[in-house]
């Protein structure tokens, strides 16, 4: 037998795999981070990608906004916050005309704790910082469509503001391709029906689009950041334990393109053979199924179709504490959810894409969860197969699979981008 171990629950997770069953256990290349992380972010403001330092650019009189991602992220904003105030204020931007907003997209809002943890006491007490309050229509304001067509409703504060920068991090991602970027505007400070426009475009072919650098998702994103006029992001990319290992800051799309080659080079994992099941550890995105759900692509694309992925997730917030209803009917068909929704039988837009994509991951593989956070019953209303235990998930996989499946472990399978090679 062959012991493997994930991390899970901020702790490591230790079971047996038979030895000849076993294919391989996969996880993020091994990245050291950057000895100097305040360092980092000062080399890559002082000299932008793209685009001149803010110093050249940005006025007095100019009224900033930083978007940064939520307490769902490992981003530290904290870190690299404070060097840009100081950029600013050397531009004559007093810290009064800041303000940094927290991209929720349709995500819970986050407490005054975590918001002082997520920026950091210094930089709550220097700027305002606030949630995007997106179940506030009055906080909204509606730009008509983007160019693909999607309805294009955003933060009223983005197109109140001079400069906008957008603070994030890179990593493979099912629906844009890649996180980061033009997605901390969309879903990050948009309203609900652009997101759930977003997502149902992501959910128009089998498959995700995990991984794919230039999709139709990606380019619609662009162009809403365009028309709100967010030019200028700082993204980092980090490696499995939330080191980071490079920060790039500048103009949005070569800025973008060149952590995307980072993250490639880091989550981008080759695979030697197809696998019946397929062992997916949600890690880092653990805090709820709305996040640990993303632990599934990569698999979908790995498994050999009718086989069994086995998502593992500690999920201490269950499925979600924002979309209650999607239980509802998240094990529906694919195609049934999308019909009920363009017919006004379901409500929640965005809910009804993930359950679109979820389905299509059933569709190909039978899903068994193992998850201390998801009772037994939502799991059966995700369609899912529960498992108290690994070990007995396996029991399961092999009952469905047959005693001589072979299998595959992604020890960070929410990250990761698997590359076939073969």
């Amino acid at each position: 037998m062959a012991k493997v171990t994930i991390p899970f629950d901020g702790k490591p997770l230790s079971f047996e795999v038979p030895d000849a069953n076993l294919i391989e256990v996969l996880s993020p290349r091994e990245s050291t981070p950057v000895a100097d992380l305040d360092g980092e972010i000062a080399r890559a403001l002082a000299a932008p990608i793209g685009q001149p330092p803010l110093e050249a650019w940005v006025k007095p009189t100019d009224t900033v906004l930083l978007v940064t991602d939520d307490v769902t992220r490992l981003t530290p904003a904290d870190r690299i916050i404070p060097p840009i105030l100081d950029h600013l204020n050397a531009a004559g931007v007093a810290d009064g005309k800041i303000t940094c907003m927290i991209a929720l997209g349709t995500h819970r809002y986050m407490t005054e704790a975590e918001l002082r943890t997520k920026v950091g006491e210094a930089v709550y007490r220097r700027i305002r910082v606030v949630n995007h309050e997106w179940k506030d229509p009055e906080q909204l304001i509606d730009l008509g469509v983007s160019e693909h067509g999607t309805p294009l409703v955003v933060n009223r504060a983005a197109i109140e503001a001079d400069v906008i920068i957008g603070i994030g991090a890179v990593v493979p991602h099912h629906i844009p391709g890649f996180s980061g970027s033009s997605k901390i505007i969309q879903p990050g400070i948009c309203g609900f029906e652009t997101t759930a426009e977003t997502h149902l475009l992501s959910c128009s072919e089998r498959d995700s689009l995990l991984g794919l650098e230039d999709n139709p998702v990606r380019r619609d994103l662009d162009s809403m950041a365009d028309r709100v006029g967010m030019r200028t992001i700082f993204n980092v990319v980090m490696n499995s334990a939330g080191g980071v290992v490079g920060a790039f800051f500048g103009e949005m799309r070569p800025t973008f393109r060149k952590a995307v080659a980072l993250a490639r080079e880091i989550y981008g994992i080759p695979y030697h053979e197809t696998p019946d099941i397929v062992i997916a550890n949600s890690c880092p995105c653990d805090i709820d199924f709305w996040q640990s759900h993303k632990a599934q692509y990569p698999a979908q694309r790995m498994v050999k179709a009718g086989g069994v992925i086995i998502v593992c997730t500690p999920a201490p917030e269950g499925i979600s504490p924002v979309h209650t209803d999607l239980l509802d009917f998240t094990a529906w068909p694919a195609e049934e959810i999308k019909a009920a929704y363009r017919k006004g039988v379901l409500k929640d837009g965005v809910a009804t894409a993930l359950a679109v994509a979820w389905a299509l991951v059933r569709e190909k593989a039978t899903v068994i969860t193992y998850s201390p956070g998801i009772p037994a019953e939502h799991k059966k209303k995700l369609g899912h197969i529960h498992a108290p235990s690994v070990r007995q998930a396996l029991e399961r996989a092999f009952s469905l699979a047959g005693s001589r499946a072979r299998v595959t472990v992604l020890t960070h399978a929410a990250d990761m981008l698997p590359i076939k090679s073969f």
